[in-house]
């Protein structure tokens, strides 16, 4: 039986007009849903004068896998989702962007922002789709199991759980095998060696227990980290052309730009969260030095190479959005 969250403003009818089926991967308890869908739902809910409710079925429990979610939203099957990008690989090539280590250098809320910046040169991405927001997480840290890293060069012959295909490219760029997989298929890959580790944010520790199956948690200077994963919650096109500007606006005033930014600073103390979690299991927190940081800056720049020319064969002005991307982060992170 599918586990259904529905938020309703208090003192309204129990007989909404408007109705949305919400469908994310990831458990009712994920802090994704709890500190971030829900409490984005209820402003919508409360926007709208109590006319709107929107269910959240959480761990795919309307069915199918983790990949298929767009599709579901595309076609109609569901009205809204929160999903991974990265999990269709290839389908959003102009957000990747937003992904490449050196371009996100860990500040969630300047990233968040400058999306929302470029979301007229984002939009065709999501073509079938309104966008409610897009975000990343804090980014993909070393999670691993045996083996202190230090250098790119004791990243070698492992294997390692990849969240994107930008993620597998940095992999790779480490002399690493990427191994693509939904995170929740994660414990039982580290359980099995199939991975040694994974590129994957702190904030998943708790919710997978990653404590139990590794031994290191590695991160650069200043929270860098080696890349990041862009997610998007999306409305179904036709279900959205077909909403009353009042029901519609209910839906923007809940996702503006202070939205944008508090869903940085959400995932933001749930990655320190996750890594307590790690660090009070016994794990090692490694924080690279300057030095050390810099060796996986010089490393992992092709990465950024590589990336300008797949999408610029799609006849996409991908050193541009490298551009923009990068001053506009600059322009919304702390202290500017």
């Amino acid at each position: 039986m599918a586990t259904v969250l529905a938020f309703a403003t208090a003192g309204v009818a129990a007989a909404q007009e408007f109705v949305f089926k919400m469908h994310q991967p990831l458990s009712a308890q994920s802090p994704s849903q709890t500190q971030m869908l829900e409490p984005w739902a209820r402003q919508v809910e409360e926007n709208s004068g109590g006319r709107v409710r929107i269910e959240i079925y959480p761990a795919m429990t309307l069915g199918g896998r983790p990949p298929e979610l767009i599709n579901q939203v595309r076609d109609g099957v569901v009205d809204l989702i929160w999903t991974v990008n990265g999990y269709t690989p290839g389908l959003f090539p102009r957000s990747e962007v937003f992904e490449l280590p050196n371009v996100f250098e860990g500040d969630l809320a300047a990233a968040n922002l400058a999306m929302l910046d470029m979301l007229d040169e984002l939009r065709e991405d999501y073509r079938g789709t309104e966008v409610m927001f897009l975000h990343v997480h804090a980014g993909n840290g070393i999670q691993i199991a045996g083996r202190e890293v230090r250098s790119p060069t004791d990243m070698a012959g492992l294997s390692l759980r990849t969240p994107s295909r930008t993620g597998a490219w940095v992999i790779e760029a480490l002399g690493a095998t990427p191994v693509a997989m939904p995170v929740p298929e994660l414990p039982q890959a580290l359980q099995r060696g199939t991975v040694a580790g994974a590129l994957i944010p702190w904030e998943i520790i708790p919710a997978l227990q990653i404590q139990e199956q590794t031994d290191y948690q590695i991160e650069g200077e200043n929270n860098y980290r080696f890349g990041t994963t862009v997610f998007q919650v999306t409305m179904n096109q036709a279900r959205w052309d077909g909403l009353p500007e009042d029901i519609q606006q209910a839906f923007r005033d809940a996702s503006g730009p202070d939205w944008w930014a508090e869903v940085g600073q959400i995932w933001r103390n749930t990655d320190d969260f996750g890594i307590g979690v790690a660090t009070d299991a016994g794990n090692e927190h490694i924080v690279l030095t300057a030095e050390e940081t810099q060796a996986f800056r010089d490393a992992l720049e092709p990465v950024v190479d590589r990336w300008v020319a797949e999408v610029s064969g799609q006849g996409i002005d991908a050193a541009g959005l490298v551009e923009r991307a990068r001053e506009r982060i600059a322009a919304h992170s702390a202290g500017n």
